[in-house]
C-alpha cells in the first residue's frame, strides 16, 4: 500500500448535491434498498422454493442468496468505468432496466438452474446501484460529511431489511413465491421512474474519463495502492463475509432453535432495526468524533461481542434470545463501522470515483458474499461455524486496519 500523507483531520462539508438534502439521501437510500429488497424477502420463500423446484438440502436452498451476491459483487468491476466514461445517469438507468427483466424471469424460472442464473444476472445488474450511488455521494460530498450521507442513507436503508422479510412472508400468504419477484420488479420501476425523473448527472463531461483499458488500469492500480482505499476495503470484506454468512444461516438458524420459521422476521426486524440506529447515530456524531474513532471502536465490539457468542454457541446455551440479543449487537456494531469504512476507503479517490468505487465493491462484496457462502454452508445444526466465522471476521479486519494505520487506532482525523 502506496505510503501517502493521512487526509487532513479536519475536512469541510461541502453540500453539493442536486436535489434538496432529504430527497437526495431518500433516493440514494431507495437505490440501496434494493439490493437488499432482493436479498432478504427470499429468506422466507427459500423452503417454498426449494419445494417447489425439487431442491431438498437445505444448504443448498442458500444457493439463491449466494448467486445473487456473487453477480452483485463481480459486476461492481465493470459498472465503475462505464459511470465515469458515459456519467452516471445513462449506466444506472441501463442496469435498472435489466434488475427489472431479471425479477420477471426469476418469476418465470421452471428449473433451480434457470432460478440461479436468473439471480445472478440480477446481482450483475443491481450492482450498478452500489457502484453509481457511491460515487453520486462522492460527486457531492467527501470525508465526514460523506459519512454522514452514507450513514443517513443506510439509516433509511435499513428499512429494507425491517420490511423485507415481512413483504416476502406477506406475499406467501397470499401467492407463491414467484409473486415475489413480480412485486420486486414493480418495486425496482418505481425506482427507476423517481431517479430519471428528479436525479440529473452529477459528473461534468470535463470529468469525464475514457474507456481505455490503460486508463482503467492506471485507475485500478491506484485504488489498490493506496494505503487507506486497500486497507479498509479489506476490512469491509472481512466483515461482509459475516453479514453474508448470518444472512445464509439465519432461516435454518431459527428453525433449529425454535423448531418452526414463525420467528424469522421478528428476529430480522430486531437485528436490522439496531443496525438502522446504529447508523443514525453514526450521522449525529461522526462530524465531531471523526470516523476512524468511530468505526474502530465499533470494530473491537463487533470482535468482543463475536467471541463471547460463540462461546455460548460452544457451550450449548445458545437459545433463541441469545441469538437475537448477541446477533443485534453485533451487528450494530457492524452498521457503526460499514459507511464509516467505506467513505475512508474513498478519501483520496475523488478524481477516479466511479471506477474506485467499483472496484472496493468488487473486492469487498465478491469476497466477502464467497467467503460468507462458505459459512453459510458450514452450517451443522449450531451456530457454532456462523460465530467462528464472526470472530474470524472480526479478528482479520482488526489486523488489517492496525496495519493500515500503522496501529494509531481510534485517531480523532
Amino acid at each position: 500500500m502506496a505510503d501517502a500523507p493521512p487526509p487532513q483531520s479536519v475536512e469541510t462539508p461541502v453540500d453539493r448535491a442536486p436535489l434538496g438534502f432529504t430527497e437526495f439521501v431518500a433516493l440514494i437510500a431507495a437505490l440501496m434498498a434494493l439490493t437488499a429488497l432482493g436479498i432478504d424477502s427470499m429468506l422466507p420463500a427459500l423452503p417454498a422454493i426449494g419445494e417447489s423446484l425439487g431442491v431438498a438440502t437445505e444448504n443448498r436452498r442458500q444457493l439463491v442468496i449466494s448467486a445473487f451476491a456473487i453477480g452483485f459483487g463481480i459486476a461492481q468491476l465493470f459498472h465503475g468505468p462505464l459511470a465515469d466514461r458515459y456519467g452516471r445517469r445513462p449506466v444506472l438507468i441501463a442496469a435498472l432496466i435489466g434488475y427489472v427483466i431479471a425479477n420477471i424471469a426469476a418469476a418465470s424460472a421452471t428449473s433451480f438452474t434457470l432460478l440461479l442464473a436468473a439471480r445472478f444476472v440480477g446481482g450483475l445488474c443491481i450492482s450498478a446501484s452500489r457502484v453509481v450511488t457511491v460515487a453520486l455521494v462522492r460527486d457531492c460530498y467527501s470525508g465526514r460529511a460523506m459519512a454522514r450521507v452514507m450513514s443517513l442513507a443506510f439509516m433509511v436503508f435499513m428499512a429494507a431489511p425491517v420490511l423485507a422479510p415481512s413483504f416476502g412472508q406477506l406475499i406467501l400468504f397470499f401467492g407463491d413465491w414467484r409473486l415475489i419477484f413480480v412485486l420486486i420488479a414493480s418495486v425496482s420501476a418505481a425506482v427507476l421512474a423517481w431517479f430519471v425523473w428528479r436525479m440529473p448527472e452529477t459528473l461534468p463531461r470535463d470529468a469525464r474519463l475514457p474507456l481505455a483499458p490503460a486508463r482503467i488500469v492506471a485507475a485500478w492500480r491506484t485504488t489498490l495502492a493506496d494505503r487507506y482505499s486497500l486497507g479498509y476495503t479489506l476490512a469491509s470484506t472481512a466483515l461482509i463475509a459475516g453479514l453474508y454468512g448470518f444472512i445464509n444461516s439465519v432461516q435454518q438458524v431459527v428453525k433449529q432453535l425454535t423448531g418452526s420459521d414463525a420467528l424469522l422476521v421478528p428476529v430480522f426486524i430486531g437485528v436490522a432495526s439496531v443496525m438502522a440506529i446504529a447508523n443514525l447515530t453514526n450521522s449525529h456524531i461522526v462530524l465531531r468524533l471523526g470516523t476512524r474513532r468511530i468505526s474502530h471502536a465499533a470494530l473491537l465490539g463487533f470482535t468482543l461481542i463475536s467471541g463471547v457468542h460463540l462461546a455460548v454457541a460452544s457451550a450449548g446455551a445458545e437459545t433463541i434470545w441469545s441469538f437475537a440479543l448477541l446477533q443485534a449487537l453485533a451487528m450494530g456494531c457492524f452498521g457503526l463501522s460499514g459507511a464509516n469504512f467505506g467513505a475512508m476507503a474513498m478519501e483520496r479517490m475523488g478524481a477516479i470515483a466511479g471506477t474506485a468505487s467499483s472496484v472496493q465493491g468488487f473486492v469487498s462484496v465478491t469476497f466477502g458474499a464467497m467467503l460468507g457462502g462458505l459459512i453459510g454452508q458450514a452450517f451443522d445444526g449450531t451456530t457454532v461455524p456462523l460465530y467462528r466465522g464472526f470472530l474470524i471476521a472480526g479478528l482479520a479486519a482488526l489486523a488489517i486496519v492496525a496495519i493500515t494505520e500503522r496501529g494509531r487506532l481510534f485517531q480523532p482525523r
